[in-house]
């Protein structure tokens, strides 16, 4: 990552300088805001570390020209005079964060290294977006925030692997489609992808249903079936809602991935199999392990690596886009919120998410009766969602301070690490102790 460092005190550009590039950063300095703006518009800088007051002219001033020129610019506003007031416009600018001098060189480093993993993040993101695009593959994932940046940097550094995931998430959030996307970006994508509904099978089913029968081997097998496991040799097979396999199923399981062979119903002969095993889970497994209901060791073979993809409520700066993306899937005319009945919709929790939302818009598009969808429109329990917004506010309020409280002695009240464990800036963490009154 190449980092500007603006300042107008020598002193300070050469400390800054000297502590990153021991970091291994590649580092440019200016002296002041043209100088800055001058070496901007001609080498790749990802990162700023900008003096708020200089004598040619203000951070906040260079910040608005060079967010102006390249809008993805990250910067770190660094000021001998810090005040809220300060601290606002700056951020209202596009500044990532704002420190005071004399700055703490750990602390910067904390934030540096936050902004690189979001840099990471959100290039992973982009390539996969370009292989879905390139290889025209049949599915679409939406969500440009950063709880879906992560995941999808996730899914780009595991599909490669070839190794067992387990892909854990709440009802409707879409676990299916992230399995399917790690088949897809894997090197065995031309293979087959199998998909097994686990809560869907009988028990007494399930053998037959994942490793096939010979003929005659119990009643109603009137002929050889192969199961999922060979029928999925050579790709993947995803065992959704692996937490309802039943015990005497998961040492069966557990037998097949140790051995990678496969022994039908009323058959002797093993058969060798080559697949990749995901599965995915609504369950919490490691408290079925704790209650006796899951096997630990067959918990450990499924769960090599981990997604975990964050509910709809956690991802609110998607939901625009899902929206925009259902209406012209499911509108047979142009059809639109209007702000109103948009702002509304954002501020529901979506219990049931992205597939509650998906049915929610199929309903309107199907209901309304013009172009415009308002709030009248919408569903009472989305509609009337402030009503009890006063007693909410407050066990809110309370809730907020336990979890501040709770962070800060976990992390031994250093603040730099209970902000990142709570994914707020220390800054917006000082403010919120501040107005919570909570003191070490």
């Amino acid at each position: 990552m190449l980092i500007l460092i603006v300042d107008d005190e020598k002193t300070q550009r050469d400390m800054l300088r000297g502590f990153l590039e021991k970091q291994g950063y590649k580092v440019l300095t200016a002296g002041g805001g043209r100088e800055a703006l001058r070496i901007f518009e001609t080498a790749p800088v990802q990162l700023v570390l900008l003096d708020h007051r200089m004598d040619d002219m203000n951070g906040d001033e260079v910040l608005r020209e060079m967010r102006a020129a390249s809008p993805l610019v990250r910067a770190i506003m660094i000021t001998a005079y810090g005040t809220v007031t300060t601290a606002v416009k700056v951020m209202q600018l596009g500044a990532d964060d704002f420190m005071e001098k004399p700055v703490d060189l750990i602390e910067l480093l904390e934030k540096i290294r936050r902004i690189e993993q979001d840099f990471h993040e959100s290039e992973d993101s982009e390539k996969i977006s370009e292989s879905l695009e390139n290889r025209e593959l049949p599915l679409t994932i939406i969500g440009s925030g950063k709880p879906m940046q992560e995941l999808l940097s996730l899914v780009y550094r595991i599909a490669p692997t070839g190794w067992a995931a387990l892909v854990r998430g709440e009802t409707g959030t879409g676990k299916e489609l992230i399995a399917r996307l790690i088949h897809l970006m894997g090197n065995n994508r031309e293979g087959p992808f199998v998909e097994v509904n686990c809560a869907a099978i009988p028990e007494n089913l399930f053998e037959s249903e994942l490793f096939g029968h010979e003929k005659g081997s119990f009643t109603g097998a009137s002929a050889r079936r192969h199961g999922r496991f060979e029928l999925a040799s050579g790709g993947t097979i995803f065992l959704d809602e692996v937490g309802e396999l039943p015990l005497q199923m998961q040492a069966k399981l557990l037998r097949t991935l140790q051995e990678k062979k496969v022994c039908r119903v009323g058959s002797e002969k093993d058969i060798d199999i080559d697949v990749r095993v995901l599965t995915a889970t609504n369950k919490d497994l490691k408290k079925m392990v704790a209650e006796g209901t899951f096997r630990e060791d067959l918990y450990f073979r499924l769960n090599v690596l981990e997604l975990v993809i964050p509910p709809l409520r956690k991802r609110r700066d998607d939901i625009v886009e899902l929206v925009d993306f259902f209406l012209d899937k499911y509108a047979v005319k142009p059809i639109s919120f209007d702000d109103q009945a948009l702002a509304q919709l954002v501020k529901y929790s979506f219990p049931g998410n992205v597939r509650e939302l998906e049915h929610l818009i199929q309903r309107l598009v199907a209901l309304v009766r013009g172009s415009r969808i308002t709030v009248a429109d919408l569903p009472p329990e989305i509609r009337e969602k402030q009503s009890n917004s006063g007693v909410l506010s407050e066990r809110l309020a309370e809730v907020e301070k336990e979890m501040l409280v709770a962070a800060l002695k976990e992390h031994h009240w250093v603040q730099t690490r209970a902000a990142d464990a709570l994914g707020i800036s220390e800054r917006v963490l000082r403010y919120k102790m501040n107005k919570a009154g909570i003191k070490k």
